[in-house]
C-alpha cells in the first residue's frame, strides 16, 4: 500500500486547485471522507485551493460545512472522487473542467477510472481507506478529522456488525482512536440520536413491511406518510440497516418517492443473496449485500422487487433454507 500512498501524495502535490466530490444523497461515510480529506489537504498544503462540493444534508451538518466555489475558476484542477464508482452519481461537478482524477472508493469498480485509482471493495468504508492514508502518509490529521473518519467507519459498518468489517477495519479504528485520542463514545450521539417522530416512523416501517415466503421484504413509503410522521426521505435510508437481524428477512428493499426530484429511491440490503448484480439490471448498484437504485418509473421498482424475490428463492433453494 505504500506505493499507492506515494502516488496519491504525488498527484495531490501536483495540483494547486483541488475539488473533492462524492455521490448524490450522501451518507456519513461519503460526507465524512470528503470533508476529512479536504481538511487534511488544507492543513498539509495551506497554499492550495481545496473545495468539497455537492448538496449537503442537514442531519449530517455536524461533520462540517461544504463549499460553494465558482467552478468556472477552477480549470485544470484535480478532481478527487470519493465513495462513488459511476459518473452519473457524482454530485456537484457540473461545469468543472478538471485535468485529472484521483479516485478513492470501496465500491466495486464501474465507469470511473482515476489517473490514480485506489478502488478496494474489501474495505468497509471509504473513511476506512482515508483513515489508513492519513495514518500512514505525511498528510496531517487533527482531532476533528479523526472524529469524522471514525463516524464514517462506524456508519458504513453499522458499528462493526456487518460482514464488511475485517480485522483490518478494527485495526484501523484502533489506530485512529489511539493516535488522535478522540472520545469515540460521545460520537455515537450524532449518529444514533433520534426524535420520537423517527422512532414512531420506525414502528411504521416494521408494521407495514411485506415479507414474501422467500423472505424478501418490501415497503413503499408514500410522501403523505413521511409528512404524517414529520420525517424526511433520508429517514428511510437511515433505518434500512435496523432490519438486519430480523430472522424472517433474507433481503429487503425500502422505497421512497422524492417529490422534489420526481424520482423513486430504493435502498436494498441482504443477508445472503448477492443484490448489486440485480440492482445493476435497473441502472442501480453498490455492494454485494448493500445496494440501491433510482428511477422515475415505478414499474422499474416493481420489476426490481420481483427479481429480488427470485434471488431470495434461488438462494434459499441452494442453501436449503
Amino acid at each position: 500500500m505504500k506505493e499507492m500512498y506515494k502516488k496519491i501524495i504525488k498527484i495531490i502535490k501536483k495540483y494547486d486547485k483541488i475539488v473533492l466530490a462524492r455521490h448524490i444523497s450522501p451518507d456519513p461515510d461519503a460526507i465524512a471522507s470528503q470533508i476529512a480529506l479536504r481538511d487534511s489537504i488544507k492543513l498539509t498544503f495551506p497554499n492550495k485551493e481545496v473545495y468539497a462540493v455537492g448538496t449537503g444534508v442537514h442531519k449530517f451538518k455536524y461533520l462540517g460545512a461544504l463549499d460553494k466555489p465558482d467552478l468556472s475558476t477552477l480549470n485544470n484542477s484535480l478532481l478527487i472522487v470519493l465513495d462513488v464508482p459511476n459518473f452519473y452519481r457524482v454530485d456537484g461537478i457540473n461545469g468543472l473542467e478538471y485535468d485529472a482524477i484521483l479516485k478513492i472508493d470501496h465500491h466495486p469498480a464501474e465507469d470511473i477510472i482515476g489517473d490514480v485509482d485506489w478502488t478496494d471493495s474489501t474495505k468497509s468504508s471509504t473513511c476506512e481507506m482515508i483513515a489508513e492514508l492519513l495514518l500512514y502518509s505525511p498528510l496531517v490529521m487533527d482531532t476533528k478529522i479523526a472524529e469524522d473518519l471514525y463516524i464514517g467507519m462506524v456508519f458504513d459498518s453499522d458499528r462493526f456488525l456487518l460482514p464488511n468489517t475485517s480485522t483490518e477495519t478494527l485495526k484501523t479504528a484502533y489506530e485512529l482512536v489511539k493516535t488522535s485520542n478522540i472520545n469515540f463514545v460521545n460520537l455515537y450521539d450524532n449518529l444514533y440520536e433520534r426524535s420520537i417522530n423517527e422512532e414512531k416512523f420506525r414502528a411504521y416501517l416494521i408494521n407495514n413491511i411485506e415479507i414474501t415466503e422467500n423472505r424478501f421484504g418490501f415497503i413503499f413509503v408514500p410522501s403523505e406518510d413521511l409528512k404524517k410522521y414529520g420525517v424526511e426521505t433520508t429517514s428511510v435510508s437511515n433505518q434500512v440497516n435496523d432490519f438486519y437481524f430480523i430472522k424472517e428477512l433474507m433481503c429487503w428493499m425500502f422505497v421512497v418517492y422524492d417529490e422534489r426530484n420526481d424520482i423513486y429511491k430504493a435502498n436494498i440490503r441482504s443477508r445472503g443473496p448477492v443484490i448489486n448484480e440485480v440492482a445493476a439490471k435497473y441502472n442501480g448498484g453498490g455492494h454485494k449485500f448493500a445496494s440501491g437504485c433510482r428511477t422515475s418509473d415505478y414499474k422499474v421498482i416493481e420489476a426490481l422487487a420481483k427479481d429480488l424475490d427470485a434471488a431470495c428463492k434461488a438462494y434459499n433453494d441452494e442453501e436449503n433454507i
